[in-house]
């Protein structure tokens, strides 16, 4: 196991005695993380709370009332584009019918998008670069799409769609649909993991090989791969979501 200097090994060092302490750089990513996803928190409840404070400012009873942003740029007006931008996405794949199911793709991917960006700064822990929280996230997302599915199906109705039409042939594809459906776990942690890890470590390299002004358009290829790697985990996501929850007469 090999360490590297990060800003948290002053909460979690990675060596002891000139030797690598086991498994702390994966604490150090499970921090970032949890640090990550409560900053992420806060900001998306101001933003509620900023958008139920315009809203009331709009006169009662008028159906066509609506928020007009400032003519000055702003964070929070950034953010409402992001997400405005991401709703349109999340339509375009499962449909204006499933946009119940954008609050969670929004947060898979906004998530790991700044997952990914923390990786890219010098000195901070690269979190999606360990299995544990990627499997994690990928539980996550295995779990709430089968629970969906129960829910809009019924319980025995959406495990008899693993069967198939034929009956003779139901056993068979019911095994081979539980363990295709069981190892989107491992698709999709390993797919952010190998992209993410290959990406810093090319960084890594010509970072140490070339001086910052050469070594910059390394790090635009970072950004690249981290908004993309968000992008297609959040893509999957919303696909298991609508596989999971159309009828019979929507294949």
């Amino acid at each position: 196991m090999e360490g590297h200097y990060t800003y948290f090994d002053h909460i979690i060092p990675q060596f002891q005695d000139g030797a690598v302490v086991e498994f702390a750089a994966d604490h150090q990513k499970g921090i970032a993380a949890i640090v990550i996803a409560l900053v992420l928190v806060v900001v998306g409840k101001v933003c509620v709370q900023q958008r139920v404070t315009a809203s009331a400012s709009l006169p009662a009873g008028d159906p066509n009332a609506k928020v007009i942003p400032g003519k000055k740029p702003s964070f929070f007006g950034f953010l409402d584009f992001l997400m405005e931008s991401f709703v349109y996405y999340h339509d375009s794949v499962a449909g204006k019918e499933n946009r119940k199911y954008a609050p969670f793709t929004a947060s898979i991917f906004f998530f790991v998008f700044f997952l990914n960006l923390l990786g890219l700064i010098p000195g901070m822990p690269a979190a999606t670069t360990t299995v544990w929280l990627n499997v994690a996230m990928a539980l996550i997302v295995f779990i709430y799409f089968n629970v969906e599915g129960m829910k809009e199906h019924g319980v025995v109705n959406y495990l008899k769609h693993f069967a198939g039409p034929l009956w003779w042939l139901a056993p068979l594809m019911f095994c081979i649909e539980i363990i295709s459906v069981c190892l989107r776990v491992l698709t999709l942690n390993l797919r952010l993991y190998w992209n993410i890890t290959a990406d810093h470590m090319v960084l890594g390299i010509f970072s140490d090989l070339l001086p910052p002004v050469l070594a910059s358009p390394f790090y635009i290829l970072g950004l690249f791969v981290s908004f993309m790697q968000a992008f297609v985990f959040a893509t999957l996501t919303m696909i298991y979501i609508v596989l999971a929850t159309q009828h019979e007469e929507d294949h």
